[in-house]
């Protein structure tokens, strides 16, 4: 597995758990205080798209790693729990570098 696959799905993992986290805060005070409705349309919307690519992103990583559908489904799902895609990120991290490490002496090889 190339060491790509990867990194575009931290990055992707991170945005949208960023974004989800500003979104959050924007509905509290859509539906708190009454304001920022209309930047709180902008923000779902840029997390909408953000959220479709990092779907795209972590299921092309889980179908490299050979995960079991259940793992795959959690990781796909974690993007939508605020704070739950910065712990998934980490697990899925040390669990994958190790397969792309050895990728990577297999080529060299």
């Amino acid at each position: 597995m190339k060491k790509s696959v990867l990194t575009r799905y931290r990055v992707m993992a991170y945005l949208t758990a960023v974004m989800l986290l500003i979104l959050c805060t924007c509905m509290v005070f859509k539906y708190g205080f009454d304001t920022g409705a209309d930047l709180t349309l902008a923000v779902s919307q840029v997390h909408g798209v953000l959220f479709m690519i990092y779907l795209v992103f972590a299921f092309d990583l889980g179908s490299k790693a050979r995960w079991p559908f259940p793992k795959l489904l959690w990781v796909l799902v974690s993007g939508t729990i605020p704070l739950a895609a910065f712990f998934v990120e980490r697990k899925v991290r040390a669990e994958v570098e190790p397969l792309v490490t050895d990728a990577l002496a297999t080529a060299d090889a």
